[in-house]
C-alpha cells in the first residue's frame, strides 16, 4: 500500500481521484474500527487489503456472534464427593460435545456455517467455554444462536438453575448486503486484477475483517487480496512475487 502511494506521488501524470489510506490496529480481536471516523476518513467507498491468496476478492462474509459459557460447579474433596460434587470441567466437556460434530471449522468449507469452541479453561469449581457462531445465511445464523441457547437451558435443567451462565455477543453481519449496493466496486477490482495478469475470483470470506465492520457502519468495503497464504498459523507467508502483482493492480 505504501509503495502504491509512493508510486502515485512520484508519477503525477497517472490520472486518479482522491486516494485515502488508513492503517488500523486490533483487527484480529474485532476492535479495528472502534475509533475509526468514517466522516474524517472522507471516502464514499473503500477496499480492505486483507483477503488471502492472489486473485481473491471478498464480497460476502459470515454473520457472526460469540457465546461465552460460564459454568458454576461445586468443588469438594474427591473422597467426599458422592452426590455433592458438580464438576464444571466435565460439564464444559459435555457442552462442547453437544455441538454438532460435523459443523466445526475443520469439517466445513465454502458457504457452510459452523460452531467453533475455541477456548476452554477452568477447574471443578468454575470453567469457561468460548464459542464462535458463524453462518452466511441470516436465518441459519439465528437458528444457530437459538441452538446454543437451548443447550444452556438443557444443562441448567440437568444440573440445576444457574449452573450455566450464557453471555451472547452479536458480532459482524454479512458484508454482501452492503457490497451489492455498489456493484461497480467489484467490477473495477476484477478488471484491475485481470489487467495485472491475475486470475480473479469473488468469494464469501470465511472470517472477519475491518471491511466487514465498515460495511456495517455504512462504508462499502470489499476485501481485496493481500497475497498471503496459511493465514493465522505459524506457517503463514507471503511471496514477494504476489506483492509485486498486487502493486500493479492497486
Amino acid at each position: 500500500m505504501m509503495t502504491m502511494a509512493e508510486h502515485l506521488c512520484s508519477h503525477p501524470e497517472i490520472p486518479h481521484g482522491p486516494v485515502q489510506i488508513a492503517f488500523t490496529p486490533d483487527e484480529q480481536i474485532g476492535r479495528g474500527i472502534d475509533n475509526f471516523e468514517i466522516g474524517r476518513f472522507g471516502a464514499d467507498v473503500a477496499y480492505t487489503v486483507d483477503c488471502p491468496r492472489m486473485g481473491k476478492l471478498g464480497t460476502g462474509s459470515f454473520h457472526g456472534g460469540e457465546a461465552v459459557f460460564t459454568i458454576h460447579g461445586i468443588a469438594i474433596h474427591p473422597g467426599e464427593a458422592k452426590d455433592m460434587m458438580k464438576n464444571a470441567v466435565l460439564i464444559g466437556t459435555e457442552l462442547i460435545n453437544m455441538l454438532p460434530h460435523l459443523e466445526r471449522p475443520q469439517d466445513t468449507e465454502g458457504m457452510e456455517g459452523y460452531f467453533h469452541a475455541y477456548h476452554f479453561e477452568g477447574s471443578v469449581d468454575e470453567a469457561r467455554v468460548k464459542c464462535l457462531i458463524r453462518d452466511h445465511n441470516r436465518q441459519h445464523f439465528e437458528e444457530r444462536v437459538q441452538y446454543i441457547r437451548k443447550r444452556a437451558e438443557a444443562l441448567n435443567k440437568r444440573y440445576g438453575k444457574g449452573t450455566i451462565e450464557l453471555k451472547y455477543t452479536e458480532g459482524q453481519h454479512n458484508m454482501k448486503e452492503t457490497i451489492d449496493t455498489v456493484p461497480y466496486m467489484v467490477d473495477y477490482a476484477l478488471q484491475a486484477m485481470e489487467a495485472a495478469g491475475v486470475e480473479a475470483k469473488t468469494l464469501s470470506i470465511r472470517g472477519g475483517s475491518d471491511g466487514v465492520c465498515l460495511c456495517e457502519k455504512g462504508l462499502p468495503c470489499p476485501n481485496i487480496s493481500a497475497g498471503y497464504e496459511n493465514e493465522i498459523s505459524r506457517f503463514e507467508f507471503v511471496p514477494v512475487q504476489s506483492m509485486e502483482k498486487m502493486l500493479i493492480f492497486y
